[in-house]
């Protein structure tokens, strides 16, 4: 009896246990916590190590000085051996290796800006599908009440027909125009479970995860201050560390001291019973009499020109997306708000005036059937104009390289 109860016991904790699982895994996100899980995936922390470690092992290349050189030889002829080696170190005397040095470390925080760079894109992505996620669940909402109130004005029309005041073509229509809510329904069912299903995988949480927020944003900052916020932004920034690094490179593309190699070892000479040893010292360079790196040079100072253009284009063109970005934003929001007023609010009203018209015989089912489909369509422009504006919203924190945090 004691292990029969005991028994018991362990299989209502265990479904207790899996009852709250499930009402943990099934609460609703938020967008703040979706992007906290976007951003905090293992895999993007490694990639960003990983471009980090690329250019920290440029650097340490840049930096490192060149092998020295061993030579040894040794000659027979006749009763004379001649042995010899030579130890020899090539000599930056220019400085070039010092500037290629600064040039990488340029380059590595080029890379930090643009980790950053990646992850204001990987937001805005997040945000993207958590608020895409938002408006179809949303819309599903709207469309399953428009297929709600078949059953209530089914009820009226049946009603109607028995007392001879409906006629078998209102069934008929009522019928058919169901038979387009319910197809539509799982249309958007369905675009609901995709949009889901995407918003987990970028999360990384369980599959039907419910998005919880406002669709509609709130009016964005004045273009000063984003304007502020565009000067930090991480791609500009790795742009402007690119092109110090495009001119660090041509300055040491312009040092014209030819690499020096000194070098010391020793010389034994054996001529019968006689040995005789001395020591060798070797001074080499070449000579600038072809090559002076006229091409390293015209190189170098083309990258560094264009670096310098693309990162000048690059501010001018993002100043102009900012300004668009801030007037569609901000247009597309007093609309939709403007438009929930005026048209979505008195739908409720023109929806009970439709119903007591038809119930009276002041109407017909089809003038009915508008009612309904023109209260559920304004809802889903409202809707849409308000999906218009969060995205044109999350496109100017992109465009300032911005993100809620």
């Amino acid at each position: 009896m004691k292990d029969q109860i005991a028994k018991t016991l362990r299989i209502a904790a265990l479904t207790l246990a899996a009852a709250a699982s499930q009402a943990v895994s099934a609460a609703p996100l938020s967008e703040d916590e979706a992007l906290r899980l976007g951003l905090s995936r293992p895999e993007l922390a490694e990639l960003d190590r990983a471009r980090i470690g690329e250019a920290e092992a440029d650097a340490v290349e840049a930096g490192t000085w060149p092998n020295p050189s061993l030579e040894y030889s040794r000659d027979e002829t006749g009763a004379t051996r001649e042995t010899q080696w030579l130890l020899s170190q090539p000599l930056d005397l220019s400085g070039r290796r010092a500037l290629r040095r600064k040039a990488a470390d340029f380059r590595i925080g080029a890379a930090e800006a643009g980790n950053q760079a990646r992850r204001v894109e990987r937001a805005a992505e997040v945000r993207r599908a958590f608020h895409e996620a938002l408006l179809r669940q949303e819309s599903l909402r709207v469309i399953d009440a428009w297929t709600g109130r078949f059953a209530v004005i089914g009820t009226v029309v049946d009603k109607l027909a028995r007392a001879g005041e409906a006629s078998g073509y209102d069934r008929r229509r009522l019928e058919r125009e169901r038979q387009a809510a319910e197809a539509r329904l799982a249309e958007a069912r369905a675009g609901l479970e995709r949009s889901r299903a995407r918003l987990a995988a970028l999360t990384g949480q369980e599959d039907g995860v419910e998005p919880d927020g406002r669709l509609l944003p709130e009016v964005p900052p004045d273009p000063a201050v984003l304007q502020e916020r565009l000067a930090r932004r991480a791609d500009l920034a790795a742009l402007l560390a690119q092109t110090a690094a495009a001119n660090a490179d041509n300055a040491a593309s312009r040092r014209n001291l030819p690499e020096v190699s000194l070098g010391i070892g020793g010389k034994e000479v054996e001529d019968g019973a006689s040995r005789q040893s001395g020591t060798l010292v070797s001074l080499s360079m070449p000579l600038p009499i072809f090559s002076r790196r006229q091409g390293d040079q015209r190189r170098s100072a083309a990258r560094a020109m264009g670096a310098r253009a693309e990162y000048t284009l690059a501010l001018r063109q993002a100043g102009g997306e900012v300004l668009g970005l801030h007037r569609q934003a901000t247009q597309l929001i007093q609309a939709a708000g403007r438009y929930r007023r005026e048209a979505v609010a008195p739908a409720a009203d023109l929806l009970r005036i439709a119903e007591a018209a038809y119930r009276a015989g002041e109407s017909s089912i089809l003038e009915l059937l508008d009612a309904y489909r023109g209260a559920m369509e304004a809802e889903l422009t409202a809707l849409d104009l308000e999906w218009k504006a969060r995205g044109a919203c999350i496109e100017l924190d992109q465009a300032t390289g911005t993100y809620p945090q």
